[in-house]
Parts: structure tokens; sequence; C-alpha cells
């Protein structure tokens, strides 16, 4: 698996998130994080389980609302954010558990990551007519293009339900780009997933980050994937902060082995 070891840029903070605190009822969540994203880069949040990973993405993309703390996307500061409207702002999302709509094919499934984009509404859409034909295909040859991408183009036809796991984790990633996002927040991509299936989703998430220029943030388990491919390591456990900094240097951490090897606190 090959790291993204060649001269990459990496630009200004487009996303700060500045003390964020989040409970639900008594139990808190989340313990005044500060955590920036960089334009261009790979930012991978790890931690053990329940440090508040999912739930620090849920805050980016508006499904959590702070308590505490605001989230600054390119320059524009708020305390929180519908999730519709991230997905106006480019902001797309993957989930932990794959949220499919498992009767539809591969290509319809990818279509729906374009409804954000489609500017006639529902009825015109059931209008195969005029402007709306127009526009539906130009919303398809988007999706084509991301089935190219991911070479899933023998799958194109089949109802998504089935496949096999690796490959309906594909699938929606692919309903992410077709979003054509900014920022792509994937949550455990890989989980469940075998070796190759595995080399292959960091193929493509670097290659995302490549040649789209995409700006991704992800939970990843898995330490040499998240090795391979970040540029940068944010590091929960219990819900605070405990590292930030480039993978080589989280990884010798004091704090982080202490974590993940449990050492009592």
């Amino acid at each position: 698996m090959s790291g993204s070891s060649h001269s990459k840029v990496i630009g200004d903070v487009i996303l700060k998130c500045d003390n964020i605190s989040l409970s639900f009822g008594g139990v808190r969540a989340l313990t005044n994080i500060s955590i920036d994203v960089r334009e261009h880069e790979v930012l991978a949040i790890i931690g053990p389980n329940g440090a508040g990973k999912s739930s620090m993405l849920n805050v980016i993309n508006g499904v959590y609302h702070p308590q505490q703390g605001t989230v600054t996307y390119r320059g524009e500061t708020r305390r929180a954010m519908k999730p519709h409207e991230t997905a106006q702002h480019g902001i797309a999302r993957t989930f932990q558990n794959i949220a499919l709509f498992k009767g539809m094919s591969v290509l319809d499934n990818i279509m729906t990551g374009r409804y954000t984009k489609m500017k006639r509404n529902f009825l015109w859409q059931a209008l195969y007519v005029g402007p709306n034909l127009k526009e539906e295909i130009e919303h398809r040859e988007v999706c084509e293009r991301v089935i190219d991408f991911l070479q899933i183009e023998n799958i194109r036809k089949t109802p998504v339900g089935r496949l096999p796991y690796g490959l309906q984790k594909r699938v929606e990633l692919g309903r992410a780009l077709a979003a054509e996002p900014q920022l792509l927040l994937l949550d455990e991509p890989m989980a469940g997933m075998n070796v190759e299936e595995k080399e292959d989703m960091c193929r493509f998430i670097l290659d995302v980050n490549d040649e789209f220029g995409t700006t991704i943030v992800l939970i990843e388990h898995d330490m040499g994937v998240v090795m391979a491919i970040s540029d940068r390591v944010a590091v929960l456990d219990y819900g605070k902060k405990i590292a930030d900094g480039p993978p080589e240097e989280v990884r010798a951490n004091k704090d982080v082995i202490d974590a993940y090897l449990g050492v009592a606190h």
C-alpha cells in the first residue's frame, strides 16, 4: 500500500472546529475539542471505541449540534448546520453502516448522490421532457464518470443488495463522490473488509484526494491503513483530543500508546 509520498501541496485551513463539547443527557461525548482541516489533506481521526470519533463527524456535517463551540467552514462560523446545508456547501459523507437502497441498481444509488445538485423540482423530474431531460443527462454523465473511476462498470445495473460487502462500500463511496464534494467525510470506510478490499479502498481514497483534489477526513481503526494514507492524524480518547500531528509522530506518542493499550487513566 503506497502512502501519499509524492510532493503534495496542502493548503490553508478550510474547516475549523473550536472547543466543541457535546453531551447526551449526562454523558459527555466530546469535551472541548479543537481540530482543523486543511485544503487537500487526508486527516485520520483515530481512537479506541467510544472515543467520540463518529460524534465528531456528526458535528461537522450537522447531524449533531454541539452545546459549546463553533464550526467554521470556508470562513463561515456557526454553532450548527443542517445536513442538507452541509451537502449544499460541498461536504459529503459515508456511514459506518452501509446506507444504500438495496433494491436499486448501482447506477441509481449513485444518482441519489446528485439530488442536491438538481435544480428542477420533483414534478419536473417526473416529466422526462424539455429542460429536465437535459439536466438528467448531465447528472447521469457525472455518475458514469464516478462509476468508471471506481471500476464498477460491470455491475452498474446490478441491484446493490446482491453485491458483496466490499463492493457495497465502494458504491457508497461512489454516491458520496457523485455530489462532487470539496470535503469528504468517511466513517470507517474499510470496516469489515478483507486485506484485498482494503487495499483497493486505500487506492481509491488516495486517488480521490489526488485527482479530484478532495479534502478527506476519515475515521479508521486499522493503523496500517492510517499510516499509509494519512497526512495527519488526530487522536481522541474518552471524548478528548490527546494528540494531533504527522502519522509517525502520533504513532510514537506515549499518550496514544497508553490509550490503545488500555493503560489505566
